[in-house]
């Protein structure tokens, strides 16, 4: 095992591979990262399948038998996506076990085409719950103001959820109270909240990528780079406080777990930084960071992992953003515009899933 994954792993990452194929599950690559990598987690989304179904012929044969049973082709991705799930939450099963329903998650998200509707994405939730059938599923519900409720509700129901496409302070804070106000609502209908895991993916590498755009319209190159570290590093003492609270010690008094906060979108975006940027600079005790294998292997080859790089800089990251305002960034602006193209985004590569799935399904 890679010495600096040791190390990210010791203060209290862990570490998650942000990508999943057929092809990746029946060759044992996953096993082998688990083994040889600390991967102790999966994520997925559109994008990720709909690359994986343009790769090989790993999907032919359940396509064919889908074809000849004439399914539609939005049953057909969920059957052909909760195949995959199932599998890998198996495989990552002895992880699960082995710290106690923490790790060994494996997340899928709702149909991105549902991210405005609160009901539809519960619904959809309680589908895919049902299908995967795993205890070390995550269901992953963006962000979105119509998503909070849909938050509360799935994890009211004992679904745990990770919610993704999070870019804002603000979006953060209303993020924790929809899962806190989800576990008040199970504790009242007796539910075992132990059993009940959330994280928050809060977005990382898209938030430079804006804003340096808009740097570099203002003159102001001296700032590049650094808005998403401390956007996250302030994310995290936003997360701080809310374990603080009352509120949140009332429920771990009766079992639940803390919404731990995941570093997503860490791999570069701009080939002048560092690869492991995202990963060496946001280092803090009960975070999880899912990275991209590309990432993974900088991570393990070369990242400086030298402690705690995130709380010993809070003072820093409100320079930070203070220097960015004084530049002319208009931070709601940003995030603003980051969560309306995330959405489109992941919209985008599901009618991509759509259409792959719809040319392949053929007897």
């Amino acid at each position: 095992m890679s010495e600096n994954l040791n190390k990210l792993t010791g203060q209290g990452v862990s570490i998650w591979l942000d990508d999943i194929s057929r092809e990746r599950l029946r060759t044992g690559n996953l096993e082998q990262l688990i083994r040889e990598k600390n991967v102790v987690g999966v994520t997925s989304n559109p994008t990720i399948f709909a690359s994986a179904l343009g790769k090989g012929d790993a999907y032919d044969a359940q396509m064919h038998d889908l074809a000849v049973r004439g399914v539609s082709v939005e049953e057909a991705v969920r059957a052909i996506t909760t195949y995959d799930i199932r599998w890998a939450a198996d495989v990552l099963r002895p992880v699960y076990d082995a710290t106690g329903g923490v790790d060994g998650r494996v997340s899928l998200e709702v149909d991105p085409r549902l991210a405005r509707d609160a009901e539809k994405t519960v619904a959809e939730a309680r589908a895919l719950w049902w299908l995967v059938d795993r205890p070390n599923l995550f269901i992953k519900i963006p962000a979105t103001q119509e998503g909070l409720p849909a938050i509360t509700q799935a994890l009211s129901e004992g679904i745990s959820v990770n919610v993704t496409l999070i870019f804002s302070l603000e979006r953060y804070r209303a993020v924790m109270d929809a899962w806190l106000a989800g576990l008040e609502a199970a504790q009242a209908k007796g539910l075992d909240l132990a059993a009940i895991e959330s994280v928050a993916s809060f977005f990382v590498s898209r938030v430079d990528t804006e804003i340096d755009k808009r740097l570099d319209q203002a003159g102001k190159p001296e700032l590049k780079g650094q808005a998403g570290v401390a956007n996250a590093r302030l994310a995290y003492a936003a997360y701080e406080e809310v374990v603080a609270s009352e509120r949140w010690q009332r429920l771990r008094a009766a079992g639940a777990r803390p919404q731990r906060p995941l570093w997503a979108s860490t791999g570069v975006k701009n080939p002048d930084y560092s690869p492991t940027l995202y990963v060496d600079q946001l280092v803090a005790p009960g975070t999880v960071n899912t990275m991209p294998e590309k990432t993974l292997d900088a991570t393990a080859a070369r990242a400086a992992i030298t402690g705690d790089t995130v709380r010993p800089f809070y003072e820093q990251a409100w320079n930070t953003m203070a220097a960015l305002k004084e530049a002319g960034i208009d931070y709601d602006d940003v995030v603003a515009v980051l969560e309306e193209e995330g959405v489109q985004k992941f919209e985008a590569s599901w009618d991509e899933l759509l259409e792959s799935v719809t040319k392949n399904l053929v007897p």
